[in-house]
């Protein structure tokens, strides 16, 4: 069996039923100047529940694809976010 890569990030925004959209921030050494900078990617996370609100720092894991975007389902809320 395959590993599943975990994510990390912070839902950005609830999209439609059952889908959140989680901002996932990682650190990269910059080729030329030899400096740490963000990289950023959005990717569509399975919300089976709809327990996760705007805010909130998740942990998703890789899975099947669930639709055309959809490859990551929601494993736990690690903090609750603000609103």
């Amino acid at each position: 069996m395959a590993l599943k890569r975990e994510i990390q990030g912070i839902v950005v925004q609830k999209a439609g039923d059952k889908t959140a959209t989680v901002l996932v921030e990682r650190r990269v050494m910059h080729p030329k100047y030899r400096k740490i900078v963000k990289r950023f990617k959005k990717y569509l996370v399975h919300d089976e529940a709809n327990e996760s609100k705007a805010g909130d720092v998740v942990l998703a894991v890789e899975c099947r694809p669930i639709s055309k975007r959809k490859s990551f389902r929601l494993k736990e809320i690690v903090a609750a976010g603000v609103e």
